[in-house]
């Protein structure tokens, strides 16, 4: 877990419960049938929208997009390079030793494949269509995570108006009536929280983790498709910088030289 998550999780929620001890205690805030019928209904209509096995594995979606590193782009693109000399000197089939050591499965099948002699655009074909399911499983975990902060607004809603037509039914109690107004309402407050501080800066981070991981799978097709090929080396690390910002581009060169 990064630094800027930490702070952006523990100083939001500080400041909710800075702002709600301002004006009274947490307890008061508190009320367990608006927080069932809330989140729990939220829960429920999704089932509605996604096949459950969606549903279901997105604790582990969650879980990387928030402990998950940023992926070294820069070391990749080092690797791609070094793979190419290497084959550039050696000749491709020695690259099957130097793939031992390389964690990533994805890079590893890339550069097999290549040293298998197996066709470039069958190569290209198989990486990328790895790379647009992978896409289309996390667009899917995003839009689970957006349809649940968008429905628990909704819920929020439906719970204040029930506590409202309890509380018109029970007008000649004068004293509920107060009481019975702040119940209602919190429900619309834990459609509030759980859309704009949960779930809403989850999927973004989803997403952001995605198209990282995206770009990085890009780089290593691009990459596996300039070793087999026969590129200079130094061609295939121009045509891979090109996927850095031009600031890191630059330090990249100059490590190089």
């Amino acid at each position: 877990m990064d630094l800027g998550l930490l702070f952006g999780i523990l100083g939001t929620w500080l400041l909710v419960v800075w702002s709600i001890l301002l004006g009274g205690n947490l307890g008061a805030f508190f009320d367990f049938p608006s927080v069932v019928l809330v989140v729990g209904g939220s829960f429920t209509i999704i089932f509605f929208s996604f096949p459950v096995g969606y549903v279901t594995k997105m604790p582990k979606a969650i879980l990387k997009a928030i402990f998950v590193t940023k992926m070294p782009i820069d070391k990749l693109i080092t690797d791609l390079v070094s793979f190419a000399e290497i084959a550039r000197r050696d000749g491709i089939l020695s690259l099957e030793n130097a793939i031992k050591e390389i964690k990533d499965p994805f890079l590893v099948r890339g550069i097999q494949m290549a040293v298998d002699g197996t066709d470039p655009e069958m190569i290209e074909a198989i990486l990328t269509a790895e790379l647009d399911n992978m896409g289309g499983r996390h667009d899917t975990y995003k839009a689970v995570l957006d349809n649940f902060g968008k429905y628990a607004p909704a819920m929020g809603m439906i719970g204040t108006l029930v506590g409202l037509v309890i509380m018109l039914k029970n007008m000649d109690d004068p004293s509920a009536i107060g009481p019975g107004m702040a119940v209602a309402l919190l429900t619309t407050l834990y459609g509030a929280l759980i859309a704009n501080v949960v779930v809403g800066p989850l999927g973004d981070r989803l997403a952001r983790r995605s198209s990282e991981e995206q770009m990085y799978k890009t780089i290593v097709i691009k990459g596996v498709m300039s070793i087999q090929s026969g590129d200079n080396p130094r061609i295939v690390e121009q045509k891979l910088q090109t996927f850095l910002p031009p600031g890191v581009r630059k330090v990249a060169d100059k490590d190089a030289a």
